[in-house]
């Protein structure tokens, strides 16, 4: 008995169950002689039922005693009964009516620390693949991790949680940047970290704000789920600077986007930009599949329309959660409740999602709620999305990414009026 569990008691999913979860499983193992590979996958179902709010292993460990099985045969009937059980959380939609997602960071403990990286701070999109339609976004890496605690995030599987690193002589390393004058660019600086939420912190968005203005030829996202826009407010702000919001359900923002602002608060914020005359966009991104989505996500589509223009908003963007394995690994290992794994996992340009048919729900509803004004005249893309999916969508679809990234900067770069 020792000897079959002692490969998992440094394991830290295993660690964060329960004592009497841990004993349940170890007389297990010796009772119905489970292997390694057994005992790994009991462990992550029981982390996932806990995380999920949906009891604990021993409530799905059914003993088929009218069957008379015995040996391999009545351990394999039970493991399937229950790995049937759990498949069925995860295929069925998720309700999160009576679910009060909690966060183990209590208002993260930030350290802040200045580096300086050899490496320059202009790169590719972290999550760019072949395999998916990309738009080859290319990123300033200006600051690294997020002090917001989303459930899903892939920033929390590369960085230290409690560090954040801001470059040091971010000046110096914007100016040597060697962008081609004849060339015009799409570049983002909310990838690694929230391109809000740290303000004006060590001059960041002023430096920003010159790069834009020395640089005409590039349009300079900053994507945010902050409140954080006094700067913007008290500042004249060059036109090829645009700031986008990530959206999400009241369900989805309470449940697995811990110390981020509300609905209310992001679009609210908008509006005020919007106001100053400052082009925004959004992004739909990840949207979640769960009991009610459609009404909820198509009530943000509703007030979206009817608190701005289509000629205020650059862009709206579609995609939903797509993971990596060290994040799944990553969000098992926590001490939170969460229910953003409690979902078919398929396979999707070497990372795991949502199979493609609920895919296709999910965006065509969003797309097909938006009026024809809209769809004319704002850029709207799916972001990291197989290319089967487009055509089924917008009506369209790009052969390759070059063509796919020249259409959305020609779009963006019309809009903005350069």
């Amino acid at each position: 008995m020792k000897d079959r569990l002692t490969p998992f008691k440094d394991n830290n999913t295993y660690k964060q169950l329960t004592m009497e979860e841990q004993n349940f499983i170890t007389n297990a193992a010796d009772k119905y002689q489970l292997t390694f590979q057994d005992i790994k996958n009991l462990i992550d179902i029981a982390r996932d039922l806990d995380t999920w709010d949906e009891g604990n292993l021993r409530d799905y460990w059914i003993v088929p005693e009218e069957m008379n099985l015995k040996g391999k045969q009545l351990k394999q009937a039970i493991l399937n009964g229950v790995n049937e059980q759990w498949m069925k959380l995860k295929t069925d939609a998720k309700d999160y009516s009576d679910f009060k997602g909690l966060t183990d960071s209590g208002g993260l403990k930030i350290n802040y620390v200045e580096t300086d990286d050899k490496n320059t701070i202009l790169g590719s999109c972290p999550v760019a693949s072949e395999k998916t339609r990309c738009c080859n976004l290319q990123t300033l890496d200006v600051v690294n991790n997020c002090g917001f605690d989303c459930t899903y995030c892939s920033i929390q599987s590369f960085f230290d949680n409690n560090r954040v690193y801001f470059q040091k002589n971010l000046k110096e390393k914007l100016e040597s940047l060697n962008l081609d004058p004849r060339k015009r660019y799409h570049i983002g600086t909310g990838q690694s970290s929230d391109s809000l939420m740290w303000g004006n912190r060590e001059g960041i968005l002023d430096l920003l704000k010159n790069f834009a203005i020395k640089n005409p030829n590039v349009l300079l996202e900053l994507k945010t789920k902050s409140k954080n826009i006094s700067w913007f407010l008290e500042n004249e702000i060059p036109r090829n600077i645009i700031i986008t919001w990530s959206l999400n359900t009241e369900t989805i923002i309470q449940n697995e986007e811990h110390l981020t602002a509300s609905l209310t608060e992001r679009l609210e914020c908008a509006r005020k930009v919007a106001d100053k005359g400052i082009l925004t966009g959004f992004h739909f991104h990840p949207i979640v599949h769960y009991r009610g989505w459609k009404k909820e996500y198509t009530e943000i589509t509703d007030r979206i329309q009817k608190k701005f223009g289509p000629e205020e908003i650059v862009l709206i963007s579609l995609g939903t959660l797509t993971f990596i394995k060290p994040v799944i690994k990553k969000i098992r290992n926590r001490e939170l409740k969460s229910k953003i794994l409690q979902m078919p996992l398929e396979e999707a340009g070497g990372k795991v999602s949502y199979p493609l048919e609920t895919k296709l729900d999910m965006f065509k509803t969003l797309y097909d709620s938006f009026d024809e004004q809209w769809k004319e005249t704002v850029f709207f893309y799916l972001c990291m999305e197989d290319e089967s999916l487009w055509t089924p969508v917008f009506g369209k679809s790009y052969t390759n990414n070059s063509l796919f990234e020249n259409d959305m900067i020609n779009s963006y770069f019309t809009k903005v009026g350069l």
